[in-house]
């Protein structure tokens, strides 16, 4: 594996965790909570709801999809629980790509989880939804007009609460991704719990709109690597971000021009692009910055990012 000078790495890892939201699992209360734009390191923590519910982890009666996601979670439990926050850092290579995001690619690519994609002229969109505060509908027509896809990741009451907006999604060719139902920091929760939440999510949108769900984003960037193994072994891949910036705040937007050049200064090869759909600024620029992603020489792609993933370290550790 290729290694970082010390000094850029210690550089990197500063931590800043954050998140686009979190709801009470009927839907009925939320409030914005942001997502983070610096480096991870271990024992992070911050203020955020670590209560959970104790969930079975085969309830009578569940669901074929649930079932077949069935996975072993005594060999994952045997993996570290350490809990991290994720931001890719300032300090980056001469391509501008985050050292911070290429040392955790590295480091946790092996579970499917992505924090950049692979160094290419290619560039992936994504959206939060924590809940809706208007500005989906003109963002969906921002990428229609310009004929651009983007990956969605959703909560399970704001899919209750905009069934409409989530199947336009669908229709019109944008991946919808699980962000959870009850919008948790995972590693607070026991895989049980953890394992119930996500398919929670994953069987009310099989039922309900025939989608299944093969993106996962882990609510307010925390995360530990049974986590990450985890929802490995439950068929997903999990999505981070190799930029992002403080947008979530509704009632401080920086502007439109601000945020344009905040975005478009830190474009880079393989680049994930975090954007909250809360924000009035992304939902003014989207169409304009779609023109000069284009016009820099990038591709907008839709979110096919794969890495050659080898057997997991819980199945590695049991055949041992």
């Amino acid at each position: 594996m290729k290694r970082f000078a010390t000094l850029a790495l210690a550089a990197a890892l500063v931590l800043s965790v954050t998140a686009c939201s979190s709801r009470d699992g009927d839907g009925s209360s939320s409030s914005s909570l942001p997502m983070s734009s610096s480096v991870p390191e271990p024992s992070s923590s911050m203020d955020e709801e670590s209560s959970s519910s104790s969930l079975p982890m085969e309830p009578e009666g569940s669901s074929e999809a649930e079932s077949a996601m069935s996975t072993d979670l005594e060999q994952i439990g045997t993996l570290d629980g350490t809990k991290l926050g994720w931001g890719p850092g300032t300090n980056k290579d001469e391509r501008g790509r985050p050292y911070g995001a290429i040392q955790y690619q590295e480091k946790y690519g092996k579970y499917n989880a992505h924090y950049i994609a692979p160094d290419s002229q290619n560039i992936y969109l994504t959206f939060d939804e924590g809940y809706e505060n208007g500005y989906t509908e003109k963002i969906l027509d921002a990428l229609k007009e310009k004929d651009a896809h983007a990956v969605f990741f959703v909560t399970l009451p704001y899919v209750k609460q905009n069934t409409a907006l989530v199947q336009r999604m669908i229709d019109e060719g944008h991946i919808v991704g699980n962000h959870s139902d009850k919008h948790l920091s995972y590693p607070d929760l026991s895989l049980e719990d953890a394992r119930a939440d996500v398919l929670r999510l994953h069987d009310y949108m099989k039922e309900n709109f025939n989608y299944e769900m093969t993106l996962f984003r882990f609510p307010m960037g925390e995360f530990c690597e049974k986590d990450l193994a985890l929802l490995q072994s439950m068929g997903y891949k999990t999505v981070f971000w190799s930029f992002a910036y403080r947008d979530w705040e509704v009632d401080k937007q920086m502007g439109a021009e601000a945020a344009f050049q905040k975005v478009t200064e830190n474009l880079h090869p393989g680049e994930i692009m975090l954007l909250h759909a809360v924000s009035k600024d992304n939902a003014e620029i989207l169409p304009r910055l779609i023109d000069y992603i284009r016009a820099e020489g990038y591709t907008i792609a839709d979110y096919d990012v794969d890495y050659t993933v080898q057997d997991s370290p819980a199945e590695e550790s049991s055949s041992k």
